[in-house]
């Protein structure tokens, strides 16, 4: 069925609807979309999550106002290739980008392909303003950056992590100048503070049109810069580098916060559905905690992969309540482009679904029987069925855990219940025939630490 959407300012008119599906009225205005992300954001490190050492009370009100996803996924335990999954709503395996590309303006393989569409494309074609604030990571050559990719307004940086004050513009990674619609900008404030002004004017800059926006924060990933005055709030804090982190998420959280105070001045917040999550566990050395997971970022345990998780659209779903369900941000693109009355492409289909008529109640069941990850085609495999977990690791026996006793992956049951692992393991191998064979680009983990761009190995 096709839709045909004729857009009038904020109006629209959708004819076949494809919106219907959704539970909402068809005939109506289109929804602003925000997705914010967070980068190596531990499980237990906001709020709603329980953190007792790291408050956010913004993230915490966004909570208050939706849903918590106890069981959010990523498609990938680290940055670009959950980014790539994030923006296709295709398993990023699909089309082989499953490691960090390397920051090489000159090369013109090593990012996104450019035979996948992003969905902000489609999102600017049905009407939106499509915004991209923040990180970016998806390749330097200049056909890969957001101006090509469906972004119609941009402003951050290109590369896989960046300083956050008192840098010197030049080409290494950590120190690129800041983008504004391509073009470089002096930035003299804290990078995590101008993201938030500026996700705060896009909101107010486009208040009577509908929009998509993309804030994609670096923080709190490494390096861990945040301003004099928000490291002394967490002098309480023994961990030097907890300390630090705990100040960056909360320069964060204050930037969140900045927009969402946009969304309510401009009268916006009932007609914006919000989505926030980590790009990717927590990692490992101290300043993070994924609690109770195990693992970090970089493992198909559950600490690389499950993360906080927020859909937030008041007056459509229903406030201040957990969703148990298991949702990933695949389903980010499918959602969007249901609620913008934009039919889904058949000829590359999602993996995702829209989640709007389980997370409101009017459809029952999970939105997912199965989920796959796959890092670096035979590094690691896992698969999520129900309460089951299989993982396996390179070469290692497949290991088995039930999530809904054991959240935490201490008892393997593999050996308990041979059959079942068996057949999991059967399935990821079928799962594995559908996705690329081959790695679209060499990608920083093959590369020594000495040789890394950015600036003394920064991003790993």
């Amino acid at each position: 069925m096709i839709a045909v959407v004729f857009t009038i300012g904020r109006v629209t008119a959708v004819l076949l609807a494809t919106f219907a599906n959704v539970g909402f009225v068809c005939a109506a205005e289109l929804p602003n979309i925000l997705v914010i992300v967070s980068d190596d954001q531990g499980n237990a490190d906001a709020g709603f999550q329980g953190s007792k050492d790291i408050p956010t009370p913004q993230l915490d009100r966004l909570a208050q106002s939706g849903l918590r996803c106890t069981s959010g996924y990523v498609t990938h335990p680290y940055c670009s290739p959950s980014r790539a999954g994030l923006l296709t709503g295709r398993y990023q395996a699909r089309f082989g980008h499953e490691r960090n590309p390397r920051y090489l303006p000159e090369n013109h393989d090593e990012g996104l392909p450019l035979s996948e569409t992003l969905f902000p494309e489609y999102l600017a074609k049905a009407g939106y303003v499509t915004g991209w604030i923040g990180k970016w990571h998806l390749g330097a050559a200049p056909e890969f950056h957001p101006e090509k990719r469906g972004f119609m307004e941009t402003f951050g940086f290109i590369g896989g992590g960046h300083h956050y004050q008192n840098w010197k513009p030049g080409n290494a990674e950590y120190s690129l100048p800041i983008l504004r619609n391509g073009r470089p900008e002096a930035v003299k404030e804290h990078l995590t503070l101008a993201f938030g002004h500026e996700a705060a004017a896009f909101v107010t800059r486009h208040k009577d049109q509908p929009w998509f926006l993309y804030l994609a924060f670096n923080a709190p990933h490494s390096p861990q810069e945040p301003t004099a005055e928000r490291l002394a709030r967490f002098a309480g804090i023994q961990n030097k580098g907890r300390r630090a982190y705990a100040a960056q998420i909360s320069l964060m959280d204050d930037a969140i916060g900045e927009t969402l105070a946009a969304l309510h001045a401009t009268g916006q917040e009932k007609q914006t559905i919000i989505f926030f999550f980590s790009d990717n566990g927590g990692p490992h050395g101290g300043e993070a905690s994924n609690a109770p997971l195990r693992g970090w970022k970089n493992d198909l345990y559950e600490g690389g992969i499950h993360v906080p998780f927020l859909v937030s659209w008041p007056g459509h779903l229903s406030a201040g309540r957990d969703y148990p369900e298991v949702v990933s941000s695949l389903d980010v693109a499918s959602t969007a482009l249901a609620v913008a009355g934009v039919q889904t492409p058949t000829n590359k289909p999602l993996d995702g679904v829209n989640l709007l008529p389980y997370l409101a109640g009017n459809r029952m069941g999970a939105p997912h029987e199965k989920l796959f990850w796959r890092e670096n085609i035979n590094v690691a495999t896992a698969l999520r069925a129900g309460d089951d977990k299989f993982i396996r690791i390179g070469a290692k026996p497949g290991e088995l855990y039930n999530l809904k006793l054991d959240l935490g992956e201490k008892s393997n049951l593999a050996v308990l219940d041979a059959k079942k692992t068996a057949r999991l393991q059967s399935e990821v191998d079928g799962w594995m025939k559908q996705m690329s064979k081959h790695l679209l680009f060499l990608g920083l983990r093959d590369i020594p630490e000495q040789s890394w761009p950015g600036e003394a190995g920064e991003e790993k």
